[in-house]
């Protein structure tokens, strides 16, 4: 063989190793199951397009409609910026992958993700992350602070679930809601951030303001707590009010549109 013939094929076997073949599900199943995969796969590009995803190891999941509890989750050895509408795995309440599939899930994100999808109605979608930022403030025994109006805007919302090693034991999914509680985002001690709503775009704007409120109080720390400028008395409990009254209008009506057109602009492959 020769050099430039040896060259292509060096090329022709990176390429195919640098892509993904996987077959379209649209037309295969329900037009709003359809809609659901392809927000959130559109979800997960916007994950990876912000920095937040940690290789494989983060999870994003959707309810399926319907009586049978199922849900889907990513394939556990697809980048996120590959994940695609059609690859999304369907899962049942146990685990299982409901129809054949060439990818694996994953045991851990089942087990929080579960908790969530199976005790809250209003749990349609949820997120979770191990962004630096996040990790640090779940690592800060105070947690989150009331510094910034980001933060006051989600804080209210905030339950906290201490950390019992990785999350593969069942069992641990009942501590998790009732830790919950009556809560939509939670700080994992020492693991991560969550947010869930009724809808992807909601579920995505209050990741991000948990996001943005922990990357704010990590830098506004590393000056030093003598320096900080705390908000006034009874500015937390107003903003935390005004964030409940805006948020799932300003997710559902303003953010997640634009999102998702950023998401087209960024590589509409993800909804194939």
């Amino acid at each position: 063989m020769g050099r430039v013939e040896a060259i292509a094929e060096s090329l022709a076997e990176a390429h195919a190793l640098s892509t993904v073949e996987i077959p379209s599900l649209k037309g295969k199943v329900s037009e709003e199951e359809w809609k659901i995969r392809v927000d959130l796969a559109a979800a997960y590009r916007l994950v990876a397009h912000f920095g937040w995803d940690d290789l494989i190891f983060t999870h994003l999941s959707a309810r399926v409609p319907g009586p049978d509890h199922h849900f889907l989750l990513n394939p556990y050895n697809l980048m996120f910026e590959e994940v695609t509408a059609s690859s999304l795995v369907k899962v049942d309440t146990s685990g299982r992958a409901v129809d054949p599939t060439p990818f694996i899930t994953n045991a851990a994100g089942f087990t929080i993700h579960s908790a969530l999808h199976m005790a809250r109605e209003d749990a349609q979608a949820v997120i979770h992350l191990h962004t630096p930022n996040g990790l640090a403030v779940s690592a800060h025994r105070e947690g989150l602070l009331p510094l910034t109006q980001t933060a006051m805007l989600i804080r209210d919302e905030i339950a906290y679930h201490d950390y019992e090693g990785l999350a593969v034991d069942l069992d641990e999914r009942d501590r998790i809601v009732a830790d919950l509680g009556d809560k939509s985002a939670m700080i994992l001690r020492n693991h991560g951030t969550l947010a869930f709503g009724e809808t992807i775009g909601e579920a995505f704007l209050k990741i991000y303001f948990l996001e943005r409120a922990c990357e704010a109080q990590v830098k506004a720390l590393s000056a030093g707590e003598a320096d900080l400028n705390r908000p006034p008395q009874g500015a937390p409990e107003v903003t935390a009010q005004q964030g409940k009254a805006s948020l799932k209008a300003g997710a559902n009506m303003l953010a997640w549109p634009a999102l998702l057109r950023k998401a087209y602009r960024l590589d509409p492959s993800f909804a194939t």
